[in-house]
């Protein structure tokens, strides 16, 4: 995180909350990956997870990811993470199936809008 956030730099040397969540999107994201059409993605749409104790760096996480709830498109997990030493997370996770395509349409039409350019 140190490089796209200076303020990180600071942080002792342990695996970050910023770093739990995106291992936690990551799960979920492969978790689904067999049960989507080749035009469909998902993208997270809201985490709400606690991270309750510190795993030094190089030490193993694992995470483990239920889907607990379908409405439509809206996707609910029940998730939690733990290391070597035992349980350092949970919480629920949601995420949206999107039309990849339609979705990146949107998105670049918003960057035009903006003047911003797209990564």
């Amino acid at each position: 995180m140190t490089p796209a956030f200076a303020g990180f730099g600071d942080m002792p040397p342990v695996f970050a909350t910023a770093f739990m969540v995106g291992f936690i999107e990551w799960a979920c994201i492969e978790a689904l990956r067999p049960f989507l059409g080749s035009h469909e993605r998902t993208v997270g749409t809201h985490v709400d997870v606690s991270h309750v104790a510190a795993t030094p760096v190089g030490m193993m996480v694992t995470a483990d990811v239920e889907l607990i709830a379908v409405e439509g498109r809206k996707l609910r997990f029940k998730v939690s993470c733990r290391d070597e030493g035992g349980p350092i997370g949970e919480g629920f996770h949601e995420r949206a199936v999107i039309d990849h395509d339609k979705f990146m349409a949107r998105v670049l039409t918003k960057s035009r809008q903006t003047g911003s350019l797209p990564q």
